[in-house]
């Protein structure tokens, strides 16, 4: 009797010991884990679709418990997109009809019908322009439309019943460029021109020259203006440009 009973309480220990393991690899396995991507409301709202690919669940089947259902979310993730924004392209500035017409630009003046009186016309240095029929018609403050209609009332007045003017400027008066630059002068004026593309057009900047601002003279109706500016400033028709000299 003495061996059975040895015999019966070594399997009870096995058995119970089997047990043991068994509820504690139950306790250490991890059931399946699901991990979605996070969707932007803004997105939806402003797109009418979400921002990223729809959810995907990550099963866990390694044991890894939520360490291992981190690690599959982060290997799930998409991978970030780099976008780059463009600087926004500068818009032209161009003379519109307030531009205001002075000595030394040129323009060209239709009359429709009238072969004879269309042409070229620069205004001269006092200010007006010289057609046929008309003679001696001021230019100079007005706008190329207020010329026009002054043209028109002046043929009217005795030589074309009902006149049809148009007037564009052809060229504009130059501009002038003084000092520390290669080749100091005047130049023909381009639209849109800044401080920097006149010294460009002369030449460059001598070895002495100052190179961060320069002084710009502005004439108009109300007198001259002058004003210590950068070179990225714009020029207008007829400014005068001085360039200094730095001081070593």
């Amino acid at each position: 009797m003495a061996p059975v009973r040895v015999a019966r309480a070594f399997r009870l220990s096995i058995l119970a010991a089997s047990a043991a393991l068994a509820l504690g690899g139950c306790m250490q396995t991890v059931g399946p884990v699901a991990v979605a991507q996070p969707r932007s409301d803004l997105d939806y709202m402003a797109y009418g679709q979400p921002a990223g690919p729809q959810p995907v669940a990550v099963v866990d089947n390694s044991g890894g418990g939520a360490i291992g259902a981190l690690r599959n979310s982060f290997a799930a993730a998409p991978a970030p997109v780099d976008v780059g924004y463009a600087a926004p392209m500068p818009v032209p500035v161009r003379y519109d009809a307030s531009y205001h017409l002075d000595a030394g630009d040129k323009l060209r003046v239709v009359i429709y019908g009238q072969e004879g009186l269309t042409n070229t016309y620069a205004i001269d240095a006092g200010g007006a322009i010289t057609m046929p029929l008309i003679g001696a018609v001021p230019a100079r403050g007005r706008t190329t439309a207020g010329l026009a209609s002054e043209i028109a009332a002046r043929l009217r007045n005795g030589y074309i019943r009902e006149p049809s003017v148009a007037v564009e400027i052809e060229a504009y008066r130059p501009f002038f460029i003084l000092g520390e630059v290669a080749a100091p002068g005047q130049y023909p004026y381009v639209p849109n021109m800044t401080v920097e593309s006149a010294v460009a057009i002369a030449g460059g900047f001598s070895p002495r020259a100052k190179r961060d601002v320069v002084t710009v003279t502005r004439s108009d109706a109300g007198g001259a203006m002058r004003a210590v500016v950068p070179l990225g400033t714009p020029l207008g028709p007829g400014d005068t440009v001085y360039v200094g000299e730095r001081w070593f």
